[in-house]
């Protein structure tokens, strides 16, 4: 089996992480800047992605510990989590700014897309029923321009 070296964690990054895991009354520990690691080089990863990308660096390591680990973190709010229809959840390290997805339906790609209004909710409801809203979730859905670029010119009407 092939191993591909990866390299290391920005220390940087990897300091930050360690005061938000303590802030949030976590320890520190290798299997959590291990999965922050993995999610942020390739936001908008599945479990499994993570999962490989984690083994990568702490072979050992069990699956069970990675979904363990992506609740945890997500429940803090240091990961953030969302579901495409007809896709595994995806998982980033991009929280806090209320920003939504484009994805799209053909190969299942997945795109950050800043808030227009600029300030969460970032979408004003027709109701919230006594709720203090502090998110909206919005994926949009379409073709991206790879799989236009890829399809089949439409066949000319015929008359």
């Amino acid at each position: 089996m092939q191993t591909t070296e990866r390299p290391a964690p920005d220390a940087g990054r990897t300091a930050a992480w360690s005061d938000r895991l303590r802030s949030h009354g976590r320890r520190v520990t290798k299997q959590r800047l291990a999965v922050l690691d993995a999610v942020e080089r390739r936001p908008h990863s599945t479990a499994e992605d993570v999962v490989a990308e984690v083994r990568a660096v702490l072979p050992a390591i069990t699956v069970q510990s990675v979904y363990v680990v992506l609740s945890d973190l997500t429940a803090v709010g240091m990961l953030r989590k969302f579901e495409p229809p007809a896709s595994p959840a995806l998982y980033e390290t991009r929280t806090g700014d209320n920003h939504h997805h484009a994805y799209c339906v053909r190969c299942g790609a997945v795109v950050d897309v800043d808030c227009a209004v600029g300030h969460a909710p970032c979408l004003t409801p027709s109701e919230h029923h006594g709720m203090r809203l502090l998110a909206a979730d919005v994926v949009y859905q379409g073709i991206c321009a790879d799989c236009l670029a890829a399809a089949p010119a439409p066949p000319p009407d015929a008359d």
